[in-house]
């Protein structure tokens, strides 16, 4: 006869400890700084929200999913190996292709000045003095190089429109800012002149036009003007030469033979062009090949990754509940904080201390993709020795319809899931930015790993004293405290001007997302019906880091792009503080009945409890009875 199987409760808690430790490591060496990477790949900000949102949409579809499909099939262990192995692999695809622009990769490295203050780069020259009478655009640069045109073949002209104004612009030489030489070098195609314009919130535009080489020889000196040549719908843009400047004369032209030949005929025929773009070759060339090749590798990389966290957390929390020990799984989360304090460090602490190419031309963000790949096989050691449990008895596969059922009927969820689906928004709206936020102002990213780390370990330390603090504020004090300390961190992050100012309002993080979360938690405890707890649970996590997070991804690129990183700050704290006033409003008058959970009390620990007539007051059955009682009579 086989003797019965020994459950060790901890040691199957320390290896779970140390598989959430390990898998934070890896996650934290990169997934936080993921917008910033994409910025080194040059995509602008509505494109790093929809990629980042995509992350988060493939999550809370994807995850339940195949964690379900795992356990039906009893697969779970060979998800989780399988789910290390590939997203190890997955997480490297970024650090082959796209190539990173290594101009913003040698600016992003000088720390020491503003990034706005490092966009012009050798080779250019900054119109500072150019303001466009029709137009908002702030500033132009006009830089030479050899461009591929983009129009039908059949043209030898090639235009993008940088900007339409009925009269012409005046620019005097004293206004260009450069000692550099702007004649360009000619090797196999004719050269072009690129006119960029840089202005907040708007992408980098240029104008190219196909010259003749003997167009672009110096002059002796004088001024120049910027024209514009209208031709139907569109405009073309020209730098028109007198004789006494150095900046050479561009000119549309539909062949140049001709307009060599017969000036007027030329004027003509510059107004008969037809400007047809071709959209599925600009499409897919710069920024937008950039931007389909990160969406599919952020995709493929999420479907690896995203079935592991749901797949383990569940294992574990049945294994736990096998046993009667379910009250231990809402603690390791602290495993995971250290875990991510960690990461977050000590990556930011090599980056910084290495140059920016750290191998040949290997950039040294990739350390990043590096690191996630080295402390996820690390995790995968750990795999086979971690405590699943496949359960025999038939589970109630409805409990997840319930939650979403207490979602429609009850007023307290109700008001409880928006407040939890706001807060992931505008939370995902800030944090995806605040790195560029920390960039603008000169910050490396050492301070960007010490912000996560100061946040984290607030958590920690006020986690000690949450029962006490539970106890002192109800949970309508609780919840207007959490969203006033995540508005301020808002509104101070669109105010910071140096780098370390960042360190100091990550404080408020204890409250604004532990103290938060842990009153969320609570108030399920305290509305669902029994053993849909846990469901309720998974689907605010969900409204929170997937819908919401998605949500606020999407819409925060194209507002950071239309008005700038502060004012995407201040409008979600005014969007908090509005949802506070609407919040003490409306919880006041939802009814305030607190459920007696039985399950729960059964699950307590033994030593709680006492059969000397003494402490019989202290029995949970006779608490329970009494709690029962006052709510009769009220």
């Amino acid at each position: 006869m086989s003797s019965p199987k020994q459950w060790d409760i901890s040691r199957a808690l320390a290896t779970a400890g140390f598989f959430h430790f390990f898998h934070n490591i890896g996650n934290f060496c990169v997934m936080p700084f993921l917008t910033i990477f994409f910025r080194q790949l040059g995509l602008s900000a509505p494109l790093v929200g929809i990629l980042i949102g995509m992350k988060h949409l493939v999550y809370v579809l994807w995850a339940p999913l195949s964690s379900y499909l795992a356990k039906t099939n009893s697969k779970r262990r060979i998800l989780i190996m399988m789910s290390l192995i590939l997203s190890a692999g997955a997480g490297l695809i970024l650090t082959f292709y796209p190539p990173l622009d290594k101009d913003i990769i040698s600016r992003h490295c000088n720390g020491s000045n503003p990034w706005k203050d490092q966009l012009i780069t050798p080779g250019t020259v900054n119109l500072g003095g150019l303001q466009p009478q029709n137009s908002s655009l702030s500033h132009i640069v006009l830089e030479s190089s050899i461009t591929t045109p983009i129009v039908s073949t059949s043209i030898p002209v090639t235009v993008k429109e940088v900007f339409n104004t009925s009269s012409p612009v005046e620019m005097s030489s004293s206004s260009v800012n450069s000692t550099m030489d702007l004649e360009p070098t000619v090797h196999h195609s004719s050269p072009s002149i690129h006119l960029k314009t840089s202005t907040p919130g708007l992408s980098d535009q240029s104008l190219s036009s196909n010259v003749p080489e003997e167009k672009l020889k110096k002059a002796n000196d004088g001024k120049s003007r910027l024209t514009t040549v209208h031709t139907g719908h569109t405009s073309a843009t020209e730098v028109v030469h007198d004789g006494r400047s150095d900046i050479p004369k561009v000119e549309n032209q539909a062949n140049s033979s001709s307009h060599r030949s017969d000036k007027p005929t030329s004027k003509k025929k510059v107004r008969d062009v037809n400007l047809e773009l071709s959209y599925p070759s600009y499409f897919f060339n710069g920024e937008h090949k950039n931007f389909l090749i990160s969406l599919g590798a952020i995709i493929i990389w999420e479907l690896m990754a995203s079935p592991l966290e749901w797949t383990v957390d569940d294992s574990l929390y049945e294994y736990l509940d096998f046993v009667d020990a379910t009250d231990r799984h809402g603690k390791l989360w602290i495993f995971s904080y250290l875990g991510a304090c960690l990461g977050s460090s000590l990556i930011t602490l090599l980056v910084d201390n290495i140059d920016c190419f750290f191998i040949s031309s290997i950039p040294r963000v990739y350390l990043h993709f590096y690191g996630y790949s080295v402390f996820i096989i690390l995790t995968l050691m750990l795999s086979p020795l971690f405590p699943i449990h496949v359960s025999k008895k038939s589970e109630h596969a409805n409990k997840t319809l319930k939650a979403l059922g207490l979602i429609g009927n009850d007023g307290r969820v109700i008001l409880l899931s928006v407040t939890v689906f706001l807060t992931g928004a505008l939370a995902s709206s800030a944090q995806n930015f605040l790195f560029w936020r920390m960039q603008d102002v000169g910050s490396t990213e050492l301070y960007m790993g010490l912000s996560i780390t100061i946040a984290l370990l607030s958590e920690i330390l006020l986690y000690i004293f949450r029962t006490k603090l539970m106890k002192a504020i109800s949970f309508k004090w609780m919840v207007v405290l959490g969203l006033g300390c995540l508005a301020m961190q808002l509104l101070a992050y669109s105010f910071i001007r140096t780098s370390w100012a960042v360190l100091p309002i990550q404080v408020l993080s204890a409250f604004s997302n532990g103290a938060l979360w842990w009153t969320v938690l609570s108030q399920v405890d305290d509305v669902a019906t029994p053993g849909t707890e846990r469901s309720l649970q998974l689907v605010l996590h969900c409204l929170f880091h997937g819908c919401g997070a998605s949500v606020g991804s999407f819409a925060s690129g194209f507002i950071v792009s239309s008005f700038g990183l502060p004012i995407l700050y201040q409008a979600c704290a005014v969007t908090l503080v509005l949802w506070i006033m609407l919040f003490l409003l409306v919880q006041p008058k939802l009814p305030h009945v607190k459920k007696i959970n039985y399950s729960r009390l059964l699950a307590a620990d033994q030593s709680d409890m006492s059969d000397s007539e003494e402490e019989q007051d202290r029995d949970w059955l006779v608490e329970a009875l009494k709690e029962e009682t006052k709510i009769t009579k009220w």
